[in-house]
């Protein structure tokens, strides 16, 4: 060939090998546009917010509990322990300080064997968090366009930290510190070094290699992990040797209620409710809920109302079983369908909320309104009804105080006197109501202190018309009960129905001098980066005066001295200053105690969820309800160190001497005892009954 046409045609070859490359490098450009459109930007690469589990921390630090659809914990890669770290890349990807998303030779051969196995750490992080687990060539090549762009938007060391924290390693876990809590139940810092090889040896297959499952397929992958790290130098022999030898047993981390599960379920219903509004999710979005319970009072509370409802338990238990009649009744079956039925078999076929004693506990701080204690029934598993806060039942006795509260604020005195006698009430449909008295006696003349100490029925009813029951509900409502009340006389019973939470708040306004405050149970919530994002509204009204407030306080701590909760006092020892209220409700349905101090308020209900179940003959408010409140305070005082502060007399009250017969200003013959009085409606004469009536101002006395 001519040296001319020789020079022709590698002009020619060299042109054509241009336009085939760049041919190529336009399909490779094209391709790579089209693989990309449905890829992740820079901006998304950049944002690594995998589903975290969010927790709720009690006020004393105490995690309640823990919320999540995946269960995974952040944690930064300097707290992870280098042979965590060189168990991953002996195992997973030896070169992955070297290459640059990818390996070359791994690859290649991936392509012509088959799709897995060749995956580097950034890969199998572009699969985890960009792509879905499709297996196909195509995803396969989407998955190399993302971890180049990793390789270039992060560092090695935050591509490792991101994997250890998304990787699933089973059941539900996602990254290393909650493998180490499940498996181990410890932190990653402590995992030893088989430990750690067993939970690397996890990554291929977590379900196949669990240890839960497959715990001798387990010990093997540990050891193909051991095996790696001595090969490529991360251990020596001997750390290898003695690795091998270690039994390395699960002790999982059970799943549980957690702890006051009515409570965090209460907490998990309100951020349900700001979902939308703050754009937060519970389940995924690693929030750390810091919330107002007190975990020890917590459990002080659940023990003292556990030990007695079981008491309860087997007094109902009791008593059904020799009511034959009482249990046909409630399954509604005839004679003739149970005649050849024993009582115990009778018994058996009664529902749980028939037969099971409940019962409910809600404390607060006065001051503040935080939530302190919540107990919703005694098994939430079996459950979730929360009695404490959702609950609708008569409040029987612990309703008068509001009674007596519309007296005092309207100018009546605890000295006040109303008449012990029987009342014919008509009703609005033309009945006659005749109630009578707890103990069924009467009397003369009975003072409003004696009346609430005693919790006399008749006395409460004649108050109650003398403020009308009109004005009950008034003062009822402003105190923070939402549920319908019907102002009539019985009102001064407790018929209508409320519910505990809304009963103890009412009760914190009398030791809070007059103010009430809406229960809340968050303090704060943060996001995954620490920021707060939301903090619980507070909601506080002056709904008495503090001369109303102090008065109603010292009458219900009459109740709890030397009234129907006094064994509070000598049965239980408690003996801090403190006032309180039983409530029984008819049949001995109901049972309540709602009792405060200085520093908390807290009331019990004990019951049967269907109502027509009784406690039983003499199962009151003070016998069925008191002993749980009583325990309760008796011990968070001895255990917890609270404080102990009496109620403090604002200067609008003051304390006189009277005539007891008269309750007017004594004179010098006069039997006599002592009251407190807003000075604004103070007794101003003196007894004609005992001697000479003579003005106040001659006798020295300043108003």
């Amino acid at each position: 060939m001519k040296r001319k046409e020789k020079h022709h045609y590698l002009v020619k070859d060299f042109f054509i090998s241009v336009i085939i490359m760049m041919a190529g490098f336009a399909m490779l450009l094209i391709a790579y546009e089209f693989l990309s459109r449905d890829l992740p930007g820079l901006e998304e690469l950049e944002k690594f917010e995998p589903e975290l589990i969010s927790r709720v921390y009690a006020s004393d630090g105490t995690v309640l509990k823990e919320f999540y659809t995946q269960r995974r914990v952040l944690i930064p890669l300097e707290e992870i322990p280098p042979h965590v770290v060189n168990a991953l890349l002996a195992t997973e990807d030896r070169d992955f300080y070297d290459h640059w998303g990818m390996n070359l030779k791994r690859t290649l051969k991936a392509f012509v064997v088959g799709y897995g196995g060749a995956s580097t750490i950034t890969q199998q992080l572009a699969r985890t968090l960009h792509l879905n687990m499709e297996r196909s060539y195509i995803r396969k090549l989407k998955e190399l366009i993302v971890s180049i762009k990793i390789e270039q938007t992060y560092t090695k060391d935050e591509i490792l930290e991101m994997y250890l924290n998304s990787a699933h390693l089973g059941h539900g876990t996602y990254g290393i510190q909650a493998a180490s809590k499940l498996y181990f139940n410890k932190d990653v810092q402590n995992l030893n070094i088989d430990e750690g090889a067993m939970i690397i040896g996890l990554l291929p297959a977590p379900a196949r290699f669990s240890p839960l499952v497959n715990p001798n397929i387990a010990i093997q992958r540990r050891n193909l992990v051991l095996r790696n790290m001595v090969v490529t130098e991360k251990i020596n022999k001997w750390d290898y040797a003695n690795a091998l030898n270690q039994p390395t047993n699960v002790t999982p981390r059970t799943e549980t209620l957690g702890i006051a599960p009515y409570f965090t379920e209460y907490i998990r219903q309100e951020i349900s409710d700001l979902s939308s509004r703050y754009n937060i999710n519970i389940y995924r979005d690693g929030l750390e809920i810091y919330t107002t319970l007190d975990s020890r009072m917590q459990m002080i509370a659940e023990e003292a109302l556990e030990n007695h409802i079981r008491f309860q338990q087997k007094k109902l238990e009791r008593r059904l079983k020799t009511n034959r009649a009482e249990m046909q009744m409630l399954l509604g079956l005839e004679d003739s369908l149970v005649f050849n039925i024993s009582n115990d078999s009778l018994y058996n076929l009664l529902p749980e909320s028939q037969k099971t004693v409940q019962g409910s506990f809600f404390a607060v701080n006065p001051e503040t309104g935080a939530i302190l204690v919540m107990i919703g029934g005694l098994d939430f598993n079996q459950t979730k009804w929360n009695r404490a806060t959702q609950a609708e039942r008569q409040p029987g006795s612990t309703f008068k105080p509001f009674v007596y509260t519309a007296a005092i604020d309207n100018g009546f005195s605890p000295a006040d006197e109303v008449l012990n006698q029987p009342v014919v009430i008509i009703e609005g449909d033309g009945t006659r109501w005749t109630p009578t008295n707890y103990n069924k006696k009467t009397g003369g003349f009975v003072t409003m202190r004696e009346g609430i100490q005693w919790s006399t029925n008749l006395v409460s009813i004649r108050w109650a018309q003398k403020v009308t029951p009109a004005v009950v509900r008034k003062y009822a409502r402003d105190m923070g009960i939402t549920t319908r009340i019907d102002a009539v006389e019985s009102i001064s019973l407790g018929t209508s129905q409320a519910k505990l939470s809304e009963l103890v708040a009412a009760f914190a306004i009398y030791p809070n001098k007059g103010v009430w405050n809406k229960p809340y149970a968050i303090q704060r919530v943060l996001d995954r980066n620490g920021n707060e994002i939301y903090r619980s509204p507070r909601e506080s009204r002056e709904v008495l005066s503090q001369e109303t407030a102090y008065i109603m306080t010292d009458m219900l701590r009459t109740v709890v001295d030397a009234g129907t909760g006094g064994s509070a006092r000598w049965k239980y020892h408690f003996n801090i200053p403190a006032g309180g209220k039983t409530g029984t409700t008819q049949n001995y349905t109901d049972a309540l105690f709602i009792g405060f101090t200085r520093d908390i308020v807290a009331g019990t209900w004990v019951g049967v969820d269907d109502p027509r179940v009784s406690l039983g003959d003499g199962q009151a408010g003070s016998v069925a309800a008191l002993p749980i409140w009583a325990v309760f305070m008796k011990n968070i005082y001895d255990e917890l160190g609270l404080p102990v502060r009496d109620f403090e007399m604002p200067k609008g009250v003051r304390r006189f001497e009277i005539c007891s017969e008269t309750k007017k200003l004594p004179t010098e013959y006069c039997p006599t005892t002592s009251e407190i009085f807003n000075i604004r409606y103070a007794p101003k004469s003196r007894c004609a009954v005992h001697g000479s009536n003579s003005s106040p101002a001659s006798q020295g006395i300043d108003f």
